[in-house]
């Protein structure tokens, strides 16, 4: 309108606009638990079910671990690189490509008749899931809403070998494999509710950055398999990535993040507790059955009702955490954290083994909550994907040591 037309009509009030309520961006903290859960319950289903896996797919049990072991490296590489993926294209890329490939993955699993073909479907599966992950992180924005993912991730991944070895005895192994698809679900919820537009970003990719770090990763993965010849190509490849960071310092792993006290210490502590969870999770059923006369059925149900406990003691915690300061919450994570391997190796009383599984749990999914928002606190809002990548890179580390250790402990 013309300054004309505003003195011929001074007295004429303005026009009326219908009044929009504009739709709060954040999600509820249950799809985002959704999204991310679910890939806990199908990463674990393989446990009991690895001979009839074998027995189908014509190989030995040994030779099926191997399933086991491609879902795990796919997720500690495939994090980093969907962060990645979400800093540069936004959220609605990265949870379009998750998608696909859990569909594509689950599908492959369904008909696959050979090992290698299976073994291609479940790092479908693992990339796709860990990408849900890295969105559902990226999307709390608070101890108390990170709490219910991990919280939910601890619980879902808990009952994850009972699940699956219930609906291979029903159905067939294949359906248990394809519990992590009850993720996408949530992905409808999360795209109406959340900002999908991609941000700017001038730089190119920096694909050789990604390429080391890819490369690293997967040699600290092997190091369970291969010891010597994975720890030798980690070395040179983690070597290789640190001259990277210094020439580019702004690359796919930035050099600020790496110089954050607070995320280097985050990250650290719950790659250690992870460690310690997985490894007390395979050692724990052992040490019952050395120990007692207790059933394979009463061992499982025990261990299983104290991993249960442990996930809600997490979700209590974290909660909590908002309360808290940062130090008093470190100090409880420490010392829990602490007292599950101790009580492990020092109890004389067998039952007590079970409390040692809830700490373990209670500690590494109220430490993933309470630790990945310190890590990325301080992270500028471009680098916080990145960050939320790195940090649980370090803790999936923690789930390939962790069996490593409770074999060495068991052959010990």
């Amino acid at each position: 309108m013309s300054p004309t037309a505003l003195q011929a009509h001074p007295a004429t009030p303005p026009k009326a606009r219908p009044t929009t309520v504009t739709p709060s961006r954040q999600v509820h903290a249950i799809w985002l638990a959704l999204l991310a859960a679910p890939v806990a319950a199908g990463g674990n289903s393989p446990v009991l079910i690895l001979p009839d896996m074998a027995h189908s797919l014509g190989v030995r049990t040994a030779d099926a671990t191997w399933l086991v072991t491609v879902f795990a490296w796919a997720m500690a590489v495939g994090t980093p690189l969907m962060a990645g993926l979400l800093r540069r294209r936004g959220l609605g890329a990265a949870l379009k490509l998750s998608a696909a490939l859990i569909v594509t993955g689950t599908a492959v699993l369904a008909v696959a008749p050979w090992l290698p073909l299976a073994m291609a479907g479940r790092a479908a599966q693992a990339a796709g899931g860990a990408g849900l992950i890295t969105a559902a992180m990226s999307l709390a924005g608070s101890v108390r809403r990170m709490g219910v993912i991990t919280a939910g991730f601890g619980t879902l991944g808990a009952v994850g070998p009972l699940l699956g070895s219930t609906l291979a005895s029903t159905a067939s192994w294949r359906v248990s494999l394809a519990v992590g698809a009850v993720a996408l679900l949530a992905v409808p919820a999360v795209v109406r509710r959340a900002d999908l537009s991609a941000p700017h970003h001038p730089t190119p990719f920096d694909g050789r950055g990604a390429a080391l770090l890819v490369l690293t990763a997967t040699a600290l993965v092997l190091v369970p398999r291969w010891p010597l010849p994975a720890i030798a190509a980690a070395v040179v490849s983690a070597v290789l990535l640190a001259l990277h960071i210094r020439s580019r310092p702004t690359g796919f792993v930035p050099a600020a993040l790496l110089r954050s006290r607070a995320f280097v210490l985050s990250a650290a502590l719950a790659c250690t507790l992870a460690t310690s969870y997985f490894a007390l999770l395979f050692t724990v059923p052992q040490l019952l059955r050395d120990r007692t006369d207790w059933s394979s059925a009463t061992i499982g149900t025990g261990q299983l009702v104290a991993l249960l406990a442990g996930s809600a003691l997490s979700m209590a915690l974290a909660a909590a955490a908002a309360r808290m300061t940062r130090p008093r919450v470190l100090t409880i994570l420490l010392a829990f954290g602490a007292a599950a391997p101790l009580t492990a190796a020092l109890t004389p009383w067998a039952p007590l083994l079970l409390l040692v599984a809830a700490l373990a749990v209670f500690t590494t999914s109220a430490g993933q909550a309470t630790l990945a928002v310190y890590a990325t606190a301080a992270t500028p809002a471009a680098q916080r994907p990145t960050a939320i990548g790195l940090f649980s890179l370090c803790y999936q580390l923690g789930g390939a040591f962790g069996p490593a250790v409770a074999a060495a402990i068991a052959l010990s």
